[in-house]
């Protein structure tokens, strides 16, 4: 379940602001469009976006194929700022418009076409190395689960969020290969519902037993004995192991270490920014209040009320069992620990 890849000379992406009910492949060549795309959340998830704004750029460089180096790299500044503009908090952004920048960089020297095929291969290097990155986690983290364990996730770190297979839904989906007969408690993930729509829909598609429930009964979910583990994907990982994600995070780790669950995070390195040492200087997206007035469409709320749309929260070092990456599996101290996997392309 790919939701980003180039075919015939465009980039395809799932539309998922249209499942669970929709499957519907949307086609782009201009950056803009693709800018667009990331902001609208036709695609979404840390890595997945990371991948987009590879290609965004190498799109973005076609455009201006036929202009004078010195304008082809004024218009290139251009592209990269546009599609760094559009999601504040996901840190795969960033890292991967790092990388094209440094293709532009570094090759002055060259034609505009051979510079162009040269973003083109390191799109398609970013890609494959998400996924990649993403079954090697599900390696290490799969050793994590014990034969029989419910696990809860919020929000949808699957497939659908990265460039196939996924993060936390990595390692469930490499513990289910492995025969471990798990199975999984999805969060609804309100206001967006990614967990209903999404996580939900990629597990029954791999054939993984999956029970969606509201976000307010996770806890009573643990009261009860029904949850062995939490696993969730991030956005943006500091330097001490506060994890940024999807809204409800915190909530679900001070659950989780109020019943003495182990809560896993699952991403791979380019997810962490090494260069903050706290959540505390970690951006935090807001979103149009629209996702909380309406559902489908649907208004819900009387006109007029106030409302906060913050689409992610910081979960502490302190409530963090583990955090999985495609290296291996890091424990605390996470201060310590997590500057040892700086050094990634």
């Amino acid at each position: 379940m790919k939701p980003v890849y180039c075919e015939d000379g465009e980039l395809k992406l799932i539309d998922q602001t249209k499942l669970p009910t929709e499957l519907i492949i949307r086609s782009y060549t201009d950056h803009r469009e693709i800018a667009k795309a990331i902001v609208d959340m036709i695609v979404r998830g840390a890595p997945a976006i990371g991948v987009t704004a590879g290609y965004g750029v190498y799109f973005g460089a076609l455009e201006y194929i036929d202009e004078p180096k010195a304008i082809f790299y004024d218009k290139m500044k251009e592209v990269c700022a546009l599609l760094a503009a559009t999601r504040p908090t996901a840190v795969n952004l960033f890292w991967a418009i790092r990388r094209m920048e440094k293709v532009l960089a570094d090759n002055q020297d060259k034609t505009c076409s051979q510079i162009i095929e040269l973003l083109r291969e390191e799109a398609d290097d970013i890609c494959a190395e998400d996924i990649k990155m993403c079954k090697d986690m599900g390696k290490h983290g799969a050793e994590l689960i014990h034969a029989g364990d419910t696990i809860l996730t919020h929000c949808n770190a699957g497939a659908l969020a990265t460039a196939d297979y996924g993060t936390a839904l990595g390692v469930i989906r490499a513990a289910h290969e492995a025969g471990k007969n798990i199975s999984v408690y999805a969060d609804e993930t309100r206001p967006f519902l990614q967990g209903a729509r999404l996580t939900a829909y990629e597990l029954q598609a791999d054939g993984i037993p999956v029970t969606l429930i509201t976000d307010n009964m996770a806890g009573w979910m643990m009261k009860q004995g029904k949850i062995d583990g939490v696993i969730v994907g991030a956005d943006r990982i500091a330097s001490n192991g506060d994890v940024a994600n999807k809204i409800g995070t915190y909530s679900v780790s001070v659950l989780a270490k109020a019943h003495g669950i182990p809560m896993y995070v699952a991403a791979p390195t380019s997810t962490i920014d090494f260069s903050i040492k706290s959540g505390d200087e970690i951006v935090i997206e807001e979103r149009d209040c629209r996702e909380i007035s309406h559902i489908c469409g649907i208004q819900i709320a009387p006109d007029g009320v106030a409302m906060e749309n913050p689409a992610f929260d910081v979960t502490p070092h302190q409530n963090v069992t583990a955090i999985i990456t495609e290296k291996g599996v890091v424990y605390p101290p996470f201060d310590i620990n997590i500057p040892k996997l700086s050094g990634e392309k």
